[in-house]
């Protein structure tokens, strides 16, 4: 076996199953030796002061890497585990280890892509080459049926050209078994912890809607659970816009966003629960949510950094307002409107927030507030267990009125989602115990309480629970005097 090791370089990718580089490298016959290493830089400051890399992340990060080096244990191999720069240790490695070849799947964002340049000049200086795969979308990039730069700018287009013009590739199988690795003088490096980051061990709050456990094992079981055990599938269309519960999505965003799960590989066990089961419009509308992650990963790659300028992808001049104790109230779950501070909450607590949470305090921020939008994504980087930076990025620019929405200042009516998406106020009684014996009728505009009601319901405005920070109504109104004069 005289042939040069392949170094395989783990990002967000941290699977075995349907992971070509993986696959393709086991098909050479040559020894392979997968690596991950943790970019400290993480573990510093976004623009505006939050721990980019936030405690539940750091968490989910850490056992996902625990559970690949334990796949790879299983399939006779390991991992190899550093703490620094990629760029440094990557060529470093691949030159020490006298590798032929670094495989390893691209990324579309400018952090990403710094790196992985950065990694590709100094394979070349010390002529080591290289094979770039693309494996974090449902649809392949080399299947659109359109070229990148032609990416319509609306996702119903592109999602009606993908779904009758392009196909979806079959999954790439684990190999059934990897050469050991020989490491005479490199050691395998230890998997560091919480302590280690001087990242407090996250407290787990019994409200959580789900325990999530980072790694390939832990998405493959949530699948179980949501598709074969629960039998939740059948109704998803109907209840995805939950709040409360485990079940009224699939929670699978997570070991997504770490690549645990890649996105065919899900569409194929739909595929098999729609041959056992059933197949109607929630199978389908589970796929739906996927075509809307490609899209803002392929909008990503066709933008570049403007996803992240303030104008975003439109390029709309706006005054956005940087007012932190404005922004530390809405951070905190302090505005007085009880929706809105119940999902700040959560995710403050968790980690975690339900779709519907995301865009109703993406909203009251951007348009009742008309607070730098990049704020709000930055804090969200910093706090969820399922961040992505394209699905982030493109969901705030598409809320703010920046993305791609053409409909110009479109808001969420606070009142009218409070009362439709938690019409009897459990959930915010969940996470706001303080309202917790205001009736229904009552418990979204406790600011309309008399005193003796507070009384009754236990309940001080102003002391036990906030004042509205703002007037629904006109803080929106003003907004959009402000948002169409900007556009003159």
């Amino acid at each position: 076996m005289g042939e040069q090791p392949i170094l395989l370089w783990y990002r967000n990718d941290l699977r075995s199953r349907d992971h070509e580089p993986l696959y393709q490298a086991a098909q050479t016959g040559a020894p392979v030796i997968p690596v991950y290493c943790f970019d400290t830089r993480w573990l510093g400051k976004t623009a505006f002061g939050f721990p980019k890399l936030g405690v539940f992340r750091a968490k989910f990060l850490i056992e996902s890497i625990a559970n690949l080096r334990q796949t790879l244990q299983q399939l006779g191999s390991n991992l190899i585990v550093r703490q620094g720069l990629p760029e440094a240790i990557i060529p470093q490695l691949a030159k020490e280890l006298q590798v032929g070849a670094v495989y390893y799947h691209q990324e579309v964002t400018s952090e990403e892509r710094t790196v992985e340049e950065a990694v590709v000049r100094t394979l070349e200086e010390y002529g080591i080459t290289r094979q770039e795969f693309w494996g974090a979308t449902l649809y392949h990039r080399d299947d659109l049926p359109f070229a990148i730069a032609d990416l319509p700018e609306i996702f119903t287009q592109y999602r009606k050209k993908v779904e009758y013009q392009a196909a979806i590739r079959s999954t790439f199988p684990t190999p059934e078994s990897l050469p050991p690795l020989n490491l005479e003088t490199t050691e395998l490096g230890e998997i560091p912890s919480l302590n280690d980051w001087q990242i407090e061990y996250p407290r787990s709050d019994p409200r959580a809607v789900l325990f999530f456990t980072g790694g390939e094992r832990g998405g493959q079981q949530r699948i179980k659970d949501y598709f074969w055990k629960g039998d939740y599938l059948q109704e998803y269309k109907r209840t995805r816009n939950g709040m409360l519960g485990a079940n009224y999505s699939s929670k699978f965003s997570p070991w997504i966003a770490f690549g645990c799960l890649s996105p065919r590989y899900i569409y194929e066990q739909v595929q098999d629960y729609e041959a056992k089961r059933v197949k109607n419009d929630s199978t389908y509308w589970l796929i739906f949510e996927l075509l809307w992650r490609d899209y803002f990963r392929f909008i990503c790659l066709k933008h570049g950094n403007k996803i992240f300028y303030p104008s975003g992808l439109q390029g709309l001049s706006f005054p956005w307002k940087q007012d932190w104790s404005q922004f530390t109230r809405w951070q905190q779950g302090m505005t007085g409107f009880p929706l809105v501070d119940a999902n700040m909450r959560e995710l403050a607590a968790t980690g975690f927030m339900s779709n519907r949470g995301r865009q109703n305090v993406a909203s009251f921020l951007t348009k009742n507030l008309g607070m730098d939008w990049r704020m709000g994504a930055e804090w969200f980087e910093s706090c969820l267990i399922d961040y992505d930076p394209c699905s982030n990025w493109g969901n705030w620019n598409y809320t703010a009125g920046v993305g791609n929405d053409k409909r110009g200042f479109r808001y969420f009516n606070i009142a009218k989602q409070s009362k439709d998406y938690d019409p009897k106020g459990d959930y915010v009684k969940h996470w706001l115990p303080e309202l917790s014996k205001v009736p229904p009728t009552k418990v979204h505009q406790p600011w309309k309480l008399l005193s003796v009601e507070q009384n009754r319901f236990g309940v001080e405005l102003g002391v036990d629970y906030p004042l509205p920070m703002v007037d629904l109504s006109e803080s929106v109104q003003m907004n959009r005097h402000i948002y169409e004069v900007s556009q003159l």
